[in-house]
């Protein structure tokens, strides 16, 4: 590998490393919490201003992948004689011990028992809070997975299934959600409801694009909008209805006739003490690679900061825009960074995620356009863990398609079996960073430097 490369990768990863940083879950918390005469103040990013109030208790519960750096850090601030509980529900790869602090493994992305107790136990806790006290709640991606919580008349199992037909039929996230929203005894907002008379405060570590609140773990603290039934239409639209499990369907319907009750509106009671404070998110971790590749001497430009689709149709739509830039004359280096969650259609059985497909199907691109040697291309999960390997994602350069060449593969045909873990592997582009603790979606970097084109 030549040094010029090596220096690439060197700043490639240093910039992914700033993203991560930013997304930081013990230090976004304890950026919007302090304490002035024993009372808790809460930062409201949105104007700047504090939530400040005179609460007897707090009760402290935290779930999603990020729940046990975020919880700590509450816990350090948050005044002993006021805190009822401190509860955090996360993946088994992000459990800790941490002293004080219940800590409860659950299963991430597929739910189970564990996760059902856990929501069980949430509940309980909830059900205590009392007027003039505060339920503080920490929110980080993987939430929904992590706390499931059928309502009665279904089973997990039931709920599961479910989830999986809406998955193979190719509906929108926010489809997902709403029917999860009317299977949930927690998600669409219930969570603030059962909480009522006690003021609520959500902490949010986006994993969402765009921060859609409602989006953000189904919605635990915000009023849902949706309906029993648009949650029908969704699987009516899609000719799946008579595959939806018998007692789904009834619960469905029955909430379409008012024999249940529907997710809070926003007109509910509960929502009139409520408030929420985004802490960090995708966009904020973006611009913090863009400052740190100015740092480092580069033009930096945002790419995008919704790169979603195909994950190897965008790494070729970004390898010929790459070209292009190139083409067009490059005078000083250039940072080319995006954010996003691209999506990969499984056709083969190999092992990888949809940031190490990126980074293989850039690494082929890259030939197709012959780009010159000097460039680098950085794709990565903030969570630290890309689809069914234990990397985090792929850095690939000039070189990676000839050192997987060299161990006697062929990464044409790794990329049609989704086995780009394997062939990054062979070729020494994997990223291997561990469970982060955070998670905000993915982040891409390409580093170009001005190189001469040979005619």
């Amino acid at each position: 590998m030549s040094a010029d490369i090596e220096i690439l990768r060197k700043n490639a990863l240093a910039i992914f490393q700033a993203g991560i940083i930013a997304a930081d879950p013990y230090i976004a918390v304890k950026q919007c919490l302090s304490v002035n005469k024993n009372h808790l103040e809460i930062a409201l990013k949105q104007n700047f201003e504090k939530r400040v109030g005179n609460w007897s208790k707090i009760h402290l519960i935290a779930f999603g992948k990020a729940a046990c750096a975020m919880a700590k850090a509450a816990q350090e601030i948050i005044p002993e004689s006021t805190l009822a509980c401190a509860i955090a529900v996360t993946n088994y790869e992000n459990v800790q011990e941490i002293e004080n602090l219940e800590i409860l493994g659950a299963s991430h992305p597929l739910p189970d028992e564990n996760g059902y107790q856990a929501a069980q136990r949430i509940t309980e806790q909830l059900k205590t809070a009392q007027q003039d006290e505060l339920v503080l709640v920490l929110i980080s991606g993987g939430g929904s997975a992590l706390l499931p919580y059928p309502v009665g008349g279904i089973s997990l199992e039931e709920k599961i299934s479910t989830t999986d037909l809406l998955l193979a039929c190719g509906v929108t996230i926010n489809e997902i959600n709403c029917v999860r929203k009317h299977l949930s005894q927690l998600k669409g907002g219930r969570l603030t409801q059962l909480a009522y008379p006690a003021d609520v405060h959500a902490l949010i570590l986006s994993d969402v694009l765009g921060d859609d609140l409602s989006a953000i773990a189904s919605g635990t603290t915000v009023a849902d909008d949706s309906t029993y039934t648009d949650a029908i239409t969704v699987f009516k639209s899609r000719q799946v209805w008579d595959r939806v499990p018998i007692n789904v369907q009834k619960v469905l319907e029955e909430g379409v006739q008012g024999k249940r009750e529907e997710t809070p509106k926003s007109d509910n009671p509960s929502f009139k003490n409520s408030a929420t404070t985004l802490v960090g998110s995708n966009a904020i971790s973006v611009t913090a690679m863009i400052n740190t590749a100015k740092e480092q001497g580069y033009q930096a430009k945002l790419y995008s900061d919704n790169l979603n689709g195909e994950a190897r149709d965008e790494a070729d739509k970004l390898a010929l825009y790459v070209k292009q830039l190139i083409e067009a004359g490059i005078k000083k280096p250039i940072a080319l960074l995006a954010g996003g969650e691209t999506t990969v259609t499984l056709k083969g059985k190999g092992k990888g995620g949809r940031n190490q497909e990126m980074a293989l199907a850039f690494a082929l691109a890259s030939e197709k356009y012959a780009l010159p040697n000097c460039w680098t291309f950085l794709s990565g999960g903030t969570d630290g863990i890309d689809g069914t390997s234990p990397a985090a994602g792929g850095i690939v350069d000039a070189e990676s398609v000839q050192r997987m060449k060299q161990a006697k593969l062929n990464p044409s045909n790794e990329l049609n079996n989704n086995n780009s873990y394997i062939a990054l592997e062979k070729s020494e582009d994997l990223i291997m960073t561990g469970a982060t603790g955070t998670n905000v979606a993915d982040l891409q970097i390409v580093l170009i430097q001005p190189c001469v084109i040979k005619p």
